[in-house]
């Protein structure tokens, strides 16, 4: 028994290293490469469908696995699985097809393609859920290029697992020769971020009737854009028969700039845009597509048959990575009376050669003018639902062809809500799952007691109700939550994002210029600002003096408080006290503390109202450089634990002042910045203040010198500098939050400087830039102050502008969506496809215990059981003499393990033989005294899996 044991051991040493090695990327690698689909034989071409380019780029080949399709105008579809979990990123397409036997290409980006055969009929449909269209090949249109610097993102938590390419095969006669076609395309991927990432924004009419007869009808789409930049790089367009052409627009105060116009009866692929074209914030897109009724005989309506219509205008575009959002829509008509300024190209049929026209489906269009409602007519065989990325036609597809589910829905512009719609579509998908057998039926019944019902399944196939119903650029741009809010390392490994708060009001209040914020207790916002007053060149002399005293004080409110969300004025004081104001601070009994660089002082007010000074520092008018006076003073801190003042001073004196609780000079620092490099502690306009109290500092944002230095306080002793080119030569306002975070605000370019104008987010410790932001709406023009909340809630304040921001992390609204979406069952169709792609692991991620556990316990258990029914065995036909005979038997089953001789195993000497190990404490277990070696090969690492080429590495997320 004592040779099974060691045995044992030995079979488990082996199967630890066989688990190390799957543990390994090459062996999943390799895995992944063996079980991959290859393509036929006939086929030309490679047959490796993953080609490693890089360590951090590679190739995957899709293509369509050798099919031969029987009839004209058939679309096949098939599906791949990425190969990495991780994020991923498609920069370049190259496609492989033939114009003689492909009419053209379509690839989808999904997470739940329709089948997991190896191919099968597009009538299935593509995908089950939200589809994205990543490419088209059109024959006689150019493919689709992506810019340098932009990628579609995929992978990862937010973005596609499966690649569906769907192939429209035209003219059969061209496969007599009965050969297998493998047409498709390879993606170039890389695993390195991408500064843009590409998306689609779909413009669609949902509500088009085309009389019968009609020579020219109109199907205007039009909606406000109300997000971050976005630039167009390549437009597609489509409609069914009786579209002419279609052209999109950007209208930017009442000026029409063409994004692409094109016939929709040419190949459907998406064309490049002539000139590059930025959408901004407040712009509005339009488009038209131009129809005719001729040759019909009654109404036509949107949908998805060769009989119905469709409008959709494409615009393929790119963002900034940290704003991106893959799919946007736009379905209403925001200001039907703008359409009267339309240019008039897109009133005019562009002209198509016979040899150039897209087939629309599996056959022409009835002869007979005359349509019928398709909802009281089964639908025929050749009614092709067209064009597997339109809404409608996904719809029809996933609901699987039926004769008695032929048209989900006929839009009565007069009478049917959006919502019913939502409603009805909900129900008959309903059905089908439930497998109730007629749809028709059904579809007369109350369907509002459902919608709710089915909501889940709805968004399995389109995201419906975004889609259908959204707001205007309605988008739904899914983050990972955060996890934690106290430090800034849990902040920055969710890679933080301010984005403006597009709904906040705020932006639209009426101040004079803004020089200063802070918040109070409750959070609320308090803004400091100028009122009818203006500081201009004509504000000061040569020696500071103020030359504008005859205006007078401020008549209004310069102080105002602000409900943090409503931006409604809760309280505001501050009138006829200041001439120029400047700088704000609350201390933490709530009392303002504030600057004025007119009176050359510092105030301080109570927060309930007064409007006389509890306490104030230097004299009224009068500049100067003593412990009296100040010389335009720019800023307070007040310390809220020593409840020391700190005041930066200011524009004509170089220094921060510390007085004491009461009001007495304390002590002060710095001096005017020596010619060139400025050094620590030298100043050029010291014009904010922040105190850190998680580090014990007071940080100064030093302007004209851009760089933010900070100090102990109590002895003003230099601690660091942050310096960065992206602040340009000005930092205007710094402000800390709690947690690690420090924000700042740099000034506007000087002419020649290409640095912009920003805000920015910082880690404290390192200095590091996590983030920049800027406004959506209006744009920064001298960002004058910023201050930030425990919550990360930024505002910025713009004396040019006279506006205040609201930003915040977009992340905090969209967690729990995240969580609800995410956290779904994973379908059994999945799960087969799962089983037939696998998938390649990052390297750090490793083989989980449990499967690491199982792999060692069953060739143990399954050895135990061999061993129990020898030794069973033997004691049945040798009786007494079985524990000899088992003994002397030892070199059949397990003998060779025990080396090259016939003797004993030496454990001594099997571990002698792997670097690393001591024989010593080993040799005592030696079964039968053998000294012999084991051999040399044995202990030698295998080189075959040196040959296997490497996976793409896959850097950690950040």
């Amino acid at each position: 028994m004592a040779g099974l044991v060691n045995n044992l051991l030995i079979l488990f040493l082996i199967f630890q290293n066989s688990c190390l090695a799957f543990r390994s990327p090459l062996s999943v690698f390799k895995r992944y490469k063996d079980s991959a689909k290859s393509h036929s034989n006939e086929c030309l071409g490679s047959n490796r469908q993953l080609v490693p380019l890089s360590l951090s780029d590679f190739a995957l080949d899709i293509r369509m696995p050798g099919v031969t399709p029987k009839q004209s105008d058939t679309y096949l579809c098939m599906s791949v699985r990425l190969p990495v979990e991780e994020e991923a990123y498609v920069v370049d397409f190259k496609p492989h097809a033939s114009m003689d036997t492909v009419h053209h290409m379509l690839l989808f980006g999904c997470n739940n393609p329709s089948s997991d055969e190896d191919y099968w009929d597009c009538d299935g449909g593509t995908c089950t859920d939200t589809s994205n269209i990543l490419y088209a090949w059109a024959r006689n249109a150019p493919p689709t290029r992506l810019p340098k610097g932009v990628g579609f993102k995929v992978g990862g938590e937010e973005g596609s697992k499966y690649f569906v390419l769907q192939v429209h095969y035209g003219d059969v006669s061209a496969f007599k020769d009965k050969h297998k076609d493998c047409s498709g395309v390879t993606l170039h991927l890389t695993n390195q971020k991408q500064p843009m990432i590409a998306g689609m924004y779909l413009m669609m009419s949902m509500d088009t009737v085309i009389p019968p007869g009609e020579k020219a009808v109109n199907a205007d789409i039009a909606c406000s854009y109300k997000m971050y930049p976005m630039h167009v790089f390549a437009y597609r367009v489509h409609t069914h028969h009786l579209g002419k052409v279609v052209s999109g627009y950007r209208v930017r105060d009442g000026q029409w700039t063409l994004i692409g116009r094109q016939s929709p009866q040419l190949p459907q692929a998406f064309y490049p845009v002539e000139n590059p074209v930025e959408i901004k914030y407040g712009d509005t897109l339009a488009a038209r597509c131009l129809f005719t009724g001729e040759g019909r005989s009654s109404k036509t309506f949107i949908g998805g048959t060769a009989s119905d219509e469709m409008c959709n205008f494409y615009i393929m575009y790119y963002m900034e990575a940290k704003h991106a959002v893959s799919y946007k829509t736009c379905t209403r008509n925001i200001d039907p009376e703008m359409f009267k300024n339309i240019p008039q190209e897109a009133n005019i049929p562009i002209p198509v050669k016979p040899d150039m026209t897209m087939v629309h489906g599996h056959h022409e269009e009835a002869k007979s003018g005359d349509t019928v409602s398709v909802m009281q007519q089964p639908k025929r065989d050749e009614e092709e639902v067209l064009d597997q990325g339109d809404f409608y036609s996904l719809i029809s597809k996933l609901l699987g062809e039926r004769e008695d589910v032929v048209h989900v829905h006929k839009y009565n512009p007069t009478e049917k809500a959006e919502s019913d719609l939502v409603a009805e579509i909900a129900n008959v998908v309903q059905k089908k799952d439930l497998g109730w057998p007629d749809a028709r039926e059904f579809s007369n019944k109350d369907e509002r007691a459902n919608a709710i019902l089915v909501r889940d399944r709805i968004h399995k196939f389109h995201r419906l109700e975004s889609t259908l119903r959204p707001p205007e650029n309605r988008h739904l741009a899914l983050q990972p939550p955060k996890p934690g809010s106290g430090n800034w390392e849990k902040e920055r490994a969710g890679d933080l994002n301010i984005e403006e708060v597009v709904d906040w009001p705020g932006i639209n209040l009426k101040l004079g210029q803004v020089s200063g914020l802070a918040l109070d207790s409750n959070s609320n916002l308090v803004i400091f600002h100028r009122g009818d007053h203006v500081w201009d060149a004509n504000s000061f002399d040569s020696g500071y003096i103020y030359q504008q005293r005859g205006l007078g004080p401020i008549k209004e409110s310069t102080i105002l408080v602000l409900d943090p969300n409503s931006s409604a004025v809760l309280h505001s004081t501050g009138r006829n006290l200041f001439y120029l104001p400047h700088g704000l601070s609350i201390d933490h009994n709530g009392n303002y503390w504030v600057t004025d660089v007119a009176l050359h002082q510092v105030l301080k007010l109570a927060s309930n109202g007064a409007e006389s000074p509890l306490l104030s520092f230097g004299r009224a008018f009068q500049p100067g450089s003593d412990k009296n006076h100040f010389c335009q003073p720019t800023d307070v801190a007040v310390d809220p634990v020593t409840g020391n003042i700190y005041v930066s001073d200011g524009y004509c004196n170089s220094r921060i002042v510390q007085f004491s609780p009461n009001g007495m000079f304390v002590m002060q620092w710095g001096e005017e910045s020596s010619v060139g490099q400025a050094k620590p502690g030298q100043f050029s306009i010291p014009h904010s203040l922040t105190l850190v109290p998680d580090f014990g500092q007071l940080c100064v944002a030093d302007r004209e010198n851009g760089r933010i230095q900070c100090f102990k306080p109590e002895t003003g002793e230099f601690i660091k500098e942050i310096r960065h080119p992206l602040f340009g030569r000005e930092v205007f306002a710094v402000s800390y939050a709690p947690g690690g975070l420090l924000f700042a605000v740099n000034g506007k370019p000087y002419p020649g400087d290409t640095v912009p104008v920003q805000a920015f987010v910082m880690n404290f410790s390192t200095g590091e830039i996590i983030d920049t932001f800027i406004p959506l709406r209006k744009n920064f023009e001298m960002p004058h102050d910023i201050v930030a909340s425990d919550d990360r809630t930024v505002y910025v304040g713009d004396a040019h502008t006279n506006t205040v921001w609201k930003f915040a992390s977009p992340e905090k609204a969209e967690a729990v969506i995240e969580a609800r979406l995410t956290n779904k069952p994973m379908s059994k169709e999945l799960l087969k496809k799962e089983e037939k792609h696998p998938v390649v692991q990052q390297a750090s991620t490793g083989v989980s215990v449990v499967l690491i556990t199982t792999l060692l316990i069953i060739p143990i258990v399954v050895l135990l059981a061999i061993a129990v029914f020898i030794r069973w065995r033997k004691t049945r036909l040798y009786g007494a003499d079985a524990e000899h005979k088992l003994d002397s038997s030892s070199g059949g089953i397990l003998g060779k393990f025990r080396g090259k001789g016939g003797g004993g195993l030496n454990l001594g000497n099997f571990f002698a033989s792997r670097a690393g190990y001591s024989r010593k404490g080993f040799d005592r277990l030696s079964t039968e005294g053998s000294d012999q070696e084991k051999d040399e090969d044995d202990a030698t690492d295998s080189e075959e899996e040196d040959a296997v080429p490497h996976p793409p590495a896959i850097p950690p997320s950040s």
